[in-house]
């Protein structure tokens, strides 16, 4: 699959205790239909051949030589299969027996990666007939072919570098430390868990911490296979749960008690891309690991794995808390800004639109929370050229309803006269005309907090920084911007909850600026309705905000970004006006970032912000041309 999107698979398959045919069979079976959906890495679960339970018959001779013949059959039935597979079986090495992952594609064993720790209390006794891993790698014979037989194993597709797979087994990962941790060190990027796991009332969610942590610590794809129907359920039950996981997110999960494929795609180059961003020498490389190297298919299909259009917002449970969360960070940011500074007031620009709306909000918990009166908390509106009636009047209710302090200060008159200074003629309605009404705004502003000893609070959002729409040393320009790591979808969903939060006559008003055309208002209404939109102008910022993302948290190549965009936004936006506010982005992200490498403090909320004193450091004169052509 392009971009990096290696389809996997865990196959829980019904088995039969000690009935290798039986069990053999439905591998194969299982082999193929995850084929026909053009699966990449096929995993199975621990001592799936033979059936985890068989107790004491594992000494069996019998039992052994039949899984080594069910074995040579999975491996001759996945002759032209590129896909790389993993079965549990028990073999026989240098004598004693292991408890096994078996690696198969194209018609051959690979090699075999025996189990590290054998669990020996409670339920479990798999040192009775089992032992532990060797510390040195050996060779063992299938078919008259010596392959590896040792744990620092990794697999890695020839075709594509990013795809290297290790493997370890049920404990393995319940170990404090897991072979995983050298696995992810060594290179591998997606790690395998043959498992047989009991269910247990309460073990379904630690064993889901488990994986999605261990995915996360060690920044990498797992896919965990667990036994399910047809174990012996003498004391035990298996209830089949499968969990697939990338980087501490899960991407599927299977239903307790149902058998059946699970399917998904890991994301290699994102995982890669993560790693050198934040691994510091931790994934240094293993000189001690054996490469097994097999030729991937890469056929994809289509794409299993969703994207939410608003990666930026919180998605099921607990959006309210979140919610509470980031508001909580925005004022407490403010709160020391305003300790530190000694500020007796906030100055706040209130427009009537998102961001202003959400700057007030903040600033007010903040004022509550240092039990400073609201009142000193200075709201001032400033009606110019483009202002309606309906932001002017949304501006004044909302300062009512807050109980804050208001200023109207028009400044129609104040441009005017330095248009006059500067001979700019009135009726010229370019960038002068729109840019000198964000100035005066802001030298307003600036004025009235050194006048009453305070601070101005920034109302520009992420996105705006982005983008770069913002007036140079105009709305660009703060004393402390509790926006500014704030896109505009996430801006809309904090206000949305604080008016659930604060109900009444603030849900009312701020509802209604949630409806309200995104505009800076900077030129002449038409029939006193905006004239100028501005995702007519830069375009939608729910795409510009899942481009930012992607673009910034994992380093997509933009091609990439236009594929999940695609089809994230299926039926929303066709692929060519998607293509169109991709280039857009482009070009005004690489052009604008002179503006970024000034702006104020601002609090960090999230995973990407674009602060140039932490999180983006970029030349202001660097080119978009790569990135552009790799749209082409």
């Amino acid at each position: 699959m392009q971009h990096g999107f290696i389809k996997v698979c865990a196959a829980t398959v019904p088995v039969r205790v000690a009935d290798v045919t039986y069990n053999t069979d439905n591998i194969i079976k299982a082999v193929g239909q995850s084929a026909e959906k053009h699966c990449d890495v096929i995993v199975f679960p621990e001592l799936c051949v033979s059936g985890y339970t068989c107790g004491d018959l594992f000494n069996q001779r019998a039992l052994t030589d039949a899984v080594t013949n069910g074995l040579t059959r999975i491996a001759k039935a996945s002759k032209g299969l590129s896909a790389l597979i993993f079965v549990g079986a028990p073999l026989i090495y240098c004598g004693a027996l292991y408890n096994c992952a078996v690696a198969i594609s194209d018609g051959r064993v690979l090699g075999v990666v025996p189990k590290t720790f054998l669990p020996n209390y409670g339920e479990f006794y798999e040192k009775r007939n089992f032992v532990s891993a060797p510390e040195t790698a050996g060779e063992i014979e299938f078919a008259g072919v010596r392959v590896p037989f040792a744990t620092d194993i990794i697999f890695k597709a020839a075709n594509c570098p990013d795809f290297t797979v290790a493997a370890e087994l049920c404990e393995d990962l319940w170990a404090p430390l897991s072979p995983s941790v050298r696995h992810a060190r060594a290179g591998a990027n997606i790690i395998v868990n043959l498992s047989c796991s009991n269910e247990i009332a309460g073990k379904r969610e630690l064993r889901r911490d488990l994986v999605r942590m261990q995915s996360a610590k060690l920044v990498c794809g797992y896919v965990y296979c667990d036994a399910g129907d047809g174990e012996s359920t003498t004391d035990l039950v298996f209830a089949g749960h499968n969990l697939i996981c990338e980087n501490g997110k899960f991407l599927a999960e299977s239903k307790l008690f149902e058998n059946g494929l699970l399917c998904t795609e890991i994301d290699v180059d994102l995982i890669a891309n993560e790693r050198r961003r934040t691994a510091d020498g931790f994934f240094c490389g293993g000189s001690s690991y054996i490469i097994c190297e097999f030729e991937a298919g890469l056929k994809g299909g289509e794409l299993l794995r969703s994207y939410p259009r608003k990666p930026f917002v919180p998605e099921g449970a607990g959006l309210s808390e979140r919610a509470e969360l980031i508001l909580t960070l925005q004022a407490k940011g403010l709160e020391k800004r305003l300790k530190h500074t000694g500020a007796k007031t906030a100055v706040v620009g209130i427009s009537g639109g998102l961001d202003s709306a959400l700057a007030l909000l903040v600033a007010y918990r903040a004022f509550v929370a240092l039990g400073k009166d609201t009142k000193d908390i200075i709201a001032v509106t400033m009606p110019g050229f483009g202002t309606t009636g309906k932001t002017k009047n949304n501006s004044l209710k909302l300062i009512g309803a807050l109980g804050v302090t208001e200023k109207i200060i028009p400044i129609v008159d104040s441009v005017k006269a330095h248009f006059k200074d500067i001979g700019h003629d009135l009726d010229c309605l370019d960038a002068t005309y729109e840019n000198a009404q964000a100035r005066m705004r802001t030298l307003i502003l600036m004025d009235l907090a050194n006048k009453t000893g305070g601070l101005v609070i920034g109302t520009g959002d992420l996105s705006e920084f982005a983008l770069g729409w913002a007036t140079y040393n105009g709305d660009h320009m703060s004393m402390y911007g509790v926006n500014s790591s704030v896109p505009k979808t996430l801006v809309k969903h904090l206000i949305g909850c604080e008016a659930e939060r604060l109900g009444g006559e603030c849900k009312q008003i701020l509802c209604d600026i949630l409806d309200t055309e995104i505009s800076p208002e900077l030129l002449p209404p038409q029939d006193g309705e905006i004239a100028q939109k501005t995702e007519d102008l830069v375009g939608p910022y729910v795409l510009h905000d899942f481009f930012l993302y992607y673009f910034i948290r994992y380093a997509f190549k933009p091609s990439k970004i236009l594929y999940i965009a695609e089809k994230a936004f299926k039926g929303v936006y066709d692929s060519a006006e998607i293509e169109k506010w991709l280039k857009v982005f482009y070009g005004r992200f690489f052009s604008q970032q002179f503006k970024r490498s000034c702006v104020p403090d601002g609090v960090k909320v999230g995973s990407v912000a674009l602060s140039p004193r932490g999180d983006w450091r970029m030349p202001s004169d660097a080119v978009a041309e790569v990135w552009l052509n790799d749209l082409h």
